[in-house]
């Protein structure tokens, strides 16, 4: 029976791979999306009933599940180099000659021409067929491991297809958003209340760096695979037509439009053919990628220090138009940021009438010299977010000043650091930032009021049921009944909840607060020093500054959000309203683990992961988030992650709950505590 069981399971995996592969590797799918589904479904339900027979290259990864502590970094075998740009077709030629000059008279070149996706580049690590890291670019010789993440991409395959693969080999290619796909994510931001995203290209890049594997499944993320990195191919492959033909045998996407061209010419005549062609596209290309088929070719032309002789990336003209600035608008970010946004004369550009664009910051609009009144350069490049390229010609009178209150809430606006660029408005109860800085209040390293999530908190500030943290705890039955989906024994779930969270340690509400530059540590140490709120928020910046673990930035960030009214009053209600305002939560407390660090893996089951962490900290301990040289101690509970084999790789020491338990019990009889 479990053999047959076991069948099953991979026959449901070989199934689902198979139709991966028609999907996106052909084009030519089979089956319906819902037929699809079922399938996937089917195999995990099985998995689930039958743990014994997962697998890490199983389909079901796809559907995410996993929640994420930090990304670790990795180093690329082969460095992921950027592509030098050119913007003419006069420049496209200056490059044609130099690769002519670098091979000699002897040698001719063929060009692989390749629609440049407008999406974020990922690096794929198989070994012995199997994808075992995925990766972004970061900085071309280290990226983030987000292979959670890229699992979730139905158009990566988890096993090459095929016979005779190579034991070692990175594949190179995009991640990027279809624009129905976008439009749909951005319906969805728009309808929970979320800052909706720019273009395609910022989703994806967003959609790589979240911790929750499950919410990137729901993104849609997409691939097309083009280049190679290191790999033990043993010369199989010759050039990057065939490199691009292998790519489709082994399972990958690759872009049906990718043209073999003989001469420049071919290469000119092709570009100029998708300058207009790129609109019936359903994804975003902003210009071609051009590169010299022969890998022995390539080879010999080498690079320089950032980029590959042997292409380059044919960049499309930017859309232009001129118009007149008719005033200047400041817009408040979620976290505060005051951004400048020129309102325009409407004007047609890239076939869209335009009536705004971003000025970015206020350095931006000294280093333009712009004016309300002038008469501006447009530009829509890559057709995203229309930004002001210059002043053409200097009509306005009116200077656009930074302005010293915030236009949504008119909380005070502070420059923090003399070479930030960025303006911000420090009021904790700026309507602009309040649904942001909710969910944050309500997090489960904060005040953990447990049923209070974004959706909930999205309708609590539509209905202006809650316009600041303190009212919260003033939400009544007949409050929570107006919202979705809400009946008695949710109600009373969430009251008793909210109720809960008053206890909180005072480490957890001065964290909870969304002080810029206060981390869950910081937080800690602040407790820990002042005792109470109120002692916190009338310290002096030097007593602040005078704390080893603050310093001028945090000693500035601190006084400046409890010199506000609204915090002032804020703290006056959470008296009232019978919060946690002193001390910690622990019944007791000592220094006999200052300077020790404790890193936390696995499940434990005698407390919960923030339990712990408390623990430490009250002990006089730090608890940190990642493993590193400087641990002293790593924590393994049950089923621990990649920080139990970082441990390992730098020798920290590893101990099980038991052990710490002693240790804690041990700790508290020496203190008499």
């Amino acid at each position: 029976m479990s053999q047959d069981l076991k069948n099953k399971i991979e026959s449901l995996r070989k199934a689902i791979r198979h139709h991966d592969y028609l999907y996106y590797g052909l084009s030519s799918p089979k089956i319906s999306d819902r037929e699809y589904d079922l399938l996937l479904n089917e195999l995990k339900d099985l998995e689930d009933s039958n743990p014994q027979f997962k697998s890490e290259d199983s389909p079901t990864v796809r559907l995410g599940g996993g929640v994420l502590e930090a990304f670790q970094t990795v180093k690329h075998r082969q460095k992921m180099l950027s592509l030098d740009n050119t913007y003419s077709i006069e420049e496209l030629k200056d490059w044609f000659e130099r690769v002519d000059k670098g091979l000699g008279v002897s040698e001719k070149a063929e060009y692989v021409v390749e629609l440049k996706i407008d999406g974020v580049s990922a690096n794929l690590t198989y070994q012995e067929g199997k994808l075992v890291i995925g990766s972004t670019r970061g900085d071309g010789e280290t990226g983030e491991d987000v292979t959670g993440n890229i699992k979730t991409i139905r158009a990566i395959p988890l096993i090459l297809r095929g016979e005779n693969l190579p034991k070692f080999i990175e594949i190179r290619g995009e991640v990027y958003l279809d624009r129905a796909d976008f439009d749909i994510l951005n319906k969805e931001r728009f309808a929970s209340g979320d800052d909706l995203f720019a273009n395609p290209r910022n989703a994806a890049s967003g959609s790589l760096k979240l911790l929750d594997t499950a919410l990137v499944a729901k993104r849609r993320l997409n691939f097309f695979a083009h280049s190679l990195g290191e790999n033990d191919l043993e010369k199989t492959v010759a050039t990057q037509w065939d490199f691009l033909g292998r790519l489709k045998v082994w399972g990958f996407r690759v872009n049906s439009h990718s043209k073999l061209c003989k001469t420049s010419d071919e290469v000119i005549d092709y570009c100029n053919s998708w300058q207009e062609k790129k609109k019936e596209l359903t994804y975003d290309i902003d210009g071609m990628v051009i590169k010299v088929n022969s890998l022995a070719q390539q080879k010999k032309l080498g690079f320089t220090l950032k980029s590959p002789r042997w292409a380059i990336a044919y960049k499309f003209p930017a859309q232009q138009a001129t118009t007149i600035v008719l005033k200047v608008n400041f817009q408040v970010g979620r976290t505060g940021i005051i951004t400048p946004v020129a309102e325009l004369k409407p004007v047609e550009c890239a076939g869209v009438i335009i009536r705004h664009a971003t000025l970015h910051n206020f350095d931006e609009i000294v280093r333009l010299g712009i004016k309300e009144g002038d008469k501006v350069l447009i530009e829509r490049a890559g057709e995203v977010i229309p930004k002001v390229v210059k002043v053409v010609e200097s009509l306005g009178a009116k200077l656009i000043e930074i302005p010293s209150h915030c236009p949504q809430c008119n909380g005070k606006v502070v420059k923090e650091k003399e070479e930030d660029v960025a303006y911000r408005c420090i009021n904790p109860n700026c309507s602009a930032q309040l649904e942001r800085s909710l969910v944050h209040f309500a997090s489960r390293g904060c005040m953990d009021i447990v049923g209070m999530g974004e959706a909930v908190i999205g309708q609590l500030v539509q209905l202006k049921l809650v316009r600041e943290y303190s009212d919260i705890y003033k939400l009544k039955k007949d409050d929570l009944a107006k919202l979705e989906l809400f009946k008695e024994k949710k109600i009373n779930n969430l009251l008793a909840a909210i109720e809960a969270s008053k206890k909180r340690p005072l480490a957890r509400l001065i964290y909870a607060l969304g002080i810029r530059h206060v981390g869950e540590k910081s937080a800690f140490v602040l407790a820990d020093r002042f005792g109470s709120l109120e002692k916190l928020s009338s310290a002096k910046r030097e007593a602040l500054e005078n704390i080893y673990e603050i310093g001028p930035v945090l000693a500035d960030s601190i006084t400046d959000y409890f010199s506000q009214d609204q915090t002032k009053k804020l703290i006056k209600d959470f008296i009232k309203l019978g919060l946690n305002m002193e001390g910690h939560s622990q019944i007791f407390k000592s220094n006999v683990f200052r300077g020790k660090t404790f890193v936390f893996t696995g499940e434990l089951a005698r407390y919960s992961r923030l339990g712990a962490e408390e623990l430490v900290r009250s002990l006089g301990g730090n608890a940190a988030k990642t493993v590193s040289k400087n641990t002293d101690f790593v924590v393994a509970g049950v089923n621990p992650g990649s920080k139990y084999k970082k441990a390992k790789e730098l020798k920290v020491k590893i101990i099980d709950e038991r052990t710490f338990i002693t240790m804690v019990k041990g700790r508290r009889e020496k203190t008499n505590v």
